[in-house]
């Protein structure tokens, strides 16, 4: 039969076509290998050789040092890097291995190429395994782990590694990012005048309080010593007396030390309060015939009227954040901000204390104290901002005076995490952030300009930790103003009467001499074990957590 084939002829015809293309194809794989196995192999051993060079290893550091604060870097581990290099170039020599049996064993011309090339290959695949196991062993004991946390191990001993454990600690977990402390104060301040602005009257009040319409920033957000987060600020809301109401400041000279005090008193018999009774029973409270302002009832107002002005204002906010309102226990007016999920830039919780008070002269102002129910603390802002703009003057481009503030009190704010409830609440009243910016400033006229260059960082840290430590054993730090270096100021700063007529003022005054010995035995400590408080308070640092010690240290 002409079209029938038979079975072992047509086996022969399948199989003859299968073998002559597969030998075509192990031809071309073994020509191919023959000539670029050596190009194959040096780019290798050059690779490994570039990522194990010391100078590649500098440069991938500076790199990641550059751009940790922007973004996560994925780093090299070496733990796994160089054995994953070697079980590739062990795979390789099975696989090559593999191919050269399967080519000796189909005949091909391979195989008569001799053993030299082969056996060279293999050698040279064996020294370059070995030269990768060797950088292997040789980065283990802790090279790697030293690379990365040796300023944290080191106690400080010389200046230098202490100075990069404070710069890296600075630069990772203190400054503040210039961006979002500007669109904050910029989102503040918007909200803040709006508010003003709505409860301004052009004509004085009859017999009402009312906002003067204007405010002003204070805080460690606008002197440019915040640390942590841009989530805090104070403003200063002046207010305007009722019409024909006139109020004395009467400096407390029975009460030496603490912050300055008085009270805000009307002439006695005064026909005012006679005739405005509701006002009177409202906002004043007689003693010893004398008619005083009430802080508490002044609060109170000011928190009613805010939520007034608030809610003429809401609207426009509403599209790109959320705004609360809220009466502390300590009776503090407290406007929260949280922007909205649309809204990306900055995206930020924002807290406002605002602190309403009354105004004296040369920009010192009066305001609510804590202290009892007829005081009123003197504050000084416009005073402070000049002297800090004096003393910013005199000092070097590369100054680390700011840097070094900050450093002190993220130092306090991780001492004072571990402390228990009680002991961090003292902690926080003594070292307060007014607390250490007036031993920071005294620090600043008492010090040449020239020694606050940048690169003497560690060494006015150190004085500025030994200065507090050596008022805390003496249980005195003098008010800034109101403590014996008015000598030291410039003429720019000017102190209205009643202030130069009060008796020096001692901020720890108030506190046993049990608490200053336990905030000064604890701040040695932490000073001489800032690499194991850094590194213990360093899993418990959020951008989100860090705002929360606003209420001691850095609260005004």
């Amino acid at each position: 039969m002409r079209g029938l084939l038979l079975p072992s002829a047509h086996a022969a015809s399948v199989k003859e076509p299968n073998r002559v293309n597969f030998s075509l194809h192990d031809n071309f794989c073994s020509k191919w290998w023959k000539e670029h196995q050596l190009g194959l192999i040096f780019s290798i051993w050059t690779s490994g050789s570039a990522w194990a060079s010391p100078n590649h290893s500098q440069r991938a550091e500076v790199d990641w040092r550059r751009s940790r604060r922007r973004m996560s870097v994925y780093t090299l581990n070496l733990r796994f890097f160089w054995p994953l290099v070697t079980c590739i170039l062990t795979a390789l020599l099975l696989l090559h291995q593999y191919i050269f049996r399967g080519l000796e064993d189909q005949g091909s011309d391979c195989a008569n190429q001799g053993p030299g090339v082969v056996t060279l290959f293999k050698y040279i695949l064996a020294f370059i395994m070995c030269y990768f196991f060797i950088r292997y062993c040789s980065s283990q004991p802790g090279s790697v782990r030293r690379g990365f946390h040796k300023v944290l191990e080191v106690h400080g001993k010389s200046g230098v590694s202490k100075r990069e454990l404070l710069n890296e600690h600075y630069e990772r977990h203190v400054r503040l990012s210039p961006h979002v402390l500007g669109h904050s104060k910029a989102h503040v301040a918007k909200l803040v005048s709006e508010l003003v602005r709505v409860g301004r009257t052009d004509v004085p009040p009859e017999s009402s309080l009312a906002f003067r319409g204007d405010f002003i920033q204070i805080g460690s957000s606008y002197e440019e010593h915040k640390v942590g987060s841009p989530d805090c600020f104070d403003i200063l809301v002046p207010l305007r007396a009722p019409r024909g109401l006139k109020l004395e400041a009467v400096a407390c000279t029975d009460k030496h030390g603490g912050p300055p005090l008085c009270t805000l008193n009307t002439p006695r018999k005064a026909e005012w309060t006679r005739r405005h009774k509701s006002f009177t029973d409202t906002f004043l409270h007689s003693s010893q015939n004398v008619y005083k302002m009430s802080p508490d009832s002044v609060q109170r107002w000011f928190y009613m009227a805010t939520q007034r002005c608030l809610a003429a204002v809401r609207y426009p906010f509403d599209q790109r954040c959320s705004l609360s309102l809220s009466l502390s226990e300590e009776q503090q007016v407290l406007l929260r901000m949280t922007p909205r999920s649309d809204y990306v830039c900055c995206h930020i919780s924002m807290g406002i204390r605002l602190i309403p008070a009354f105004p004296l002269s040369d920009g010192a102002f009066l305001v609510a104290s804590q202290q009892g129910k007829d005081f009123w603390t003197v504050y000084f802002p416009r005073q402070e901002q000049r002297l800090l703009t004096c003393l910013k003057g005199r000092l070097p481009f590369n100054s680390c005076h700011l840097k070094c503030l900050q450093l002190l009190k993220e130092i306090c704010n991780l001492s004072g995490e571990v402390l228990d409830q009680q002991s961090g609440a003292e902690w926080g009243r003594v070292l307060s952030s007014y607390a250490l910016k007036t031993a920071w400033i005294r620090l600043l006229l008492s010090t040449p300009p020239e020694a606050w260059d940048d690169c003497n960082l560690v060494e006015r840290l150190d004085d500025l930790l030994r200065s507090l430590r050596d008022s805390l054993q003496s249980r005195a730090l003098c008010h800034l103003l109101l403590g014996g270096v008015n000598g030291h100021l410039p003429d720019s700063v000017a102190l209205p009467k009643l202030v130069k007529e009060m008796v020096p003022s001692n901020l720890w005054a108030e506190f046993s001499d049990v608490t200053l010995d336990m905030v000064s035995a604890r701040l040695t400590y932490s000073w001489n074990h800032l690499p194991r408080l850094i590194r213990l308070g360093r899993p418990q640092r959020t951008s989100l957590g860090r705002g929360v010690r606003c209420k001691y240290v850095d609260a005004e």
